[in-house]
């Protein structure tokens, strides 16, 4: 387990990534984190690096490119050295897989805790197409995914066990990071933070009208047709992850 050097009486900060790719319930488990009076979020830090170059027409594209370091090496030098503000302990990162692009140097992933939050392809994908109607693999991020996993290790956390048991799944995944857990992760105010992204408009309706974790509940639609091929080749992905999960009473 990594940490950065000393910053606080209490000993190093825990600089966490936690890794996933889009409608996995990740702005929520942010929202779990930035709930905490000792942890500060970052909220898809490399998204604007992402879309400068990729050259991808995301919604808010513009507004996210001027919100955000565009140099990979600026953002993660940053979370993994910047002293946290507050007298924060904690540095919670929401990491969206796909943002890490080939040219971004591994090594340099080095000092962080990883984590991972998986789900279902085919309900990320229902919930994913009510925002982008034909999405590719390389939008999902579950084969960039896996191969941080392998590379870095790190708990993983499946958003039905996650909605099913929150308190149960966050106090192993707290255990698993190596910082104890607070009951405050289990329920926040509504409403917009100062952390969210730019782009917090297009996509995060839901979270902001939550005030905690909301009970599983199956897609009330099934799949469409046409996306079937894609859900299948994610399978094998989102496999060679579950099968590490982590489960409430163990790490």
């Amino acid at each position: 387990m990594n940490q950065t050097g000393p910053e606080t009486a209490a000993g190093p900060a825990a600089r966490i990534a936690m890794w996933s790719g889009p409608r996995t319930v990740s702005t929520a488990l942010m929202r779990a984190w930035e709930n905490r009076p000792d942890t500060v979020v970052a909220d898809e830090p490399l998204y604007a690096f992402y879309l400068d170059r990729t050259g991808l027409d995301h919604p808010g594209r513009d507004e996210v490119i001027a919100s955000q370091p565009t140099d990979w090496r600026v953002v993660l030098a940053r979370l993994a050295r910047c002293p946290l503000p507050g007298g924060a302990v904690i540095g919670y990162a929401k990491h969206m897989t796909h943002h890490l692009l080939p040219e971004v140097d591994r090594a340099a992933l080095a000092p962080f805790r990883h984590a991972h939050l998986i789900r279902d392809p085919r309900e990320l994908l229902a919930s994913y197409t009510r925002v982008r109607a034909e999405p590719a693999l390389a939008d999902l991020g579950l084969a960039r995914q896996a191969e941080i996993y392998e590379t870095f290790g790190g708990p993983v956390v499946d958003s039905r066990d996650l909605l099913a048991d929150p308190e149960g799944i966050l106090r192993a995944l707290c255990r698993a990071l190596g910082v104890p857990f607070d009951t405050r992760m289990l329920a926040w105010p509504a409403g917009p933070r100062d952390s969210d992204g730019v782009w917090a408009p297009y996509w995060y309706d839901s979270v902001r009208s939550s005030t905690g974790f909301a009970a599983y509940r199956p897609p009330a639609t099934p799949l469409p047709a046409r996306l079937e091929p894609l859900a299948e080749a994610c399978v094998p992905y989102f496999e060679r992850l579950h099968r590490y999960r982590i489960a409430a009473g163990r790490p």
